[in-house]
């Protein structure tokens, strides 16, 4: 049977999108597949240990008998969270914009896996080649000519990770304006949200079809 990792960042479970939309992805998958095995990550709703980065980084330094419990328990996540990607035949990472950039709990997750050799930077890719997905939402739009573009500093650095680091073959679904409905100011754009949101579900339903075939032909 085939094996997906899903990654979720989002701090909201309910009205969450892009846990929606990963889940359009995830449904049409395994309803295709006739099952699968999902490994999920969830670091929006239970983040990392911010200070784990820090201690698993220097820690490699350090002999094996002369780290401390933090150090050792710091490792054994990091090489937890490494597990759960090199096990993967496919990846699903459901990933908001906050603030303009990446979440901290998504940095905090990228920055605890590379320091584990097999997704070190500069070392070959543990994870090269697998077919992935970047589900990522904004609440506003930063599309050409508005008055945010340029302002997405989160899925160009996603990239960078997914595919320059790790090698994965990345697609990458997105949706705008997803707090229009919730925004006074917004309420001229809601048609405008309402079709991007529902472009973003059939392409993620398209995508999980694609990925079932992919995954079969490979079982």
């Amino acid at each position: 049977m085939s094996t997906v990792f899903r990654l979720d960042a989002s701090i909201r479970n309910e009205g969450s999108v892009s846990r929606a939309v990963a889940s359009t992805l995830e449904t049409a998958l395994t309803e295709d597949l006739g099952g699968a095995t999902v490994i999920r990550r969830e670091i929006g709703l239970t983040p990392l240990d911010s200070k784990a980065w820090a201690l698993s980084a220097f820690s490699r330094y350090v002999p094996v008998e002369q780290r401390s419990p933090e150090q050792t328990e710091a490792i054994a996540l990091a090489t937890t969270l490494a597990d759960e990607l090199v096990a993967a035949d496919a990846h699903v990472f459901a990933v908001p914009l906050y603030n303009w950039g990446v979440s901290q709990h998504m940095k905090t997750w990228v920055d605890l896996v590379l320091t584990d050799p097999r997704l070190a930077s500069g070392a070959p890719s543990a994870i090269a080649g697998r077919p992935a997905f970047l589900v990522t939402v904004r609440g506003g739009g930063y599309g050409p000519g508005t008055p945010r573009e340029g302002w997405d500093h989160s899925t160009a650095w996603l990239r960078r990770i997914l595919v320059d680091v790790w090698g994965l073959d990345l697609q990458i679904i997105e949706a705008e304006l997803t707090l229009a409905e919730v925004t006074p100011a917004m309420a001229d754009l809601r048609e405008l949200a309402a079709v991007q949101l529902e472009e973003a579900h059939s392409a993620a339903h398209k995508h999980g079809k694609g990925l079932a075939v992919v995954l079969g032909a490979a079982s």
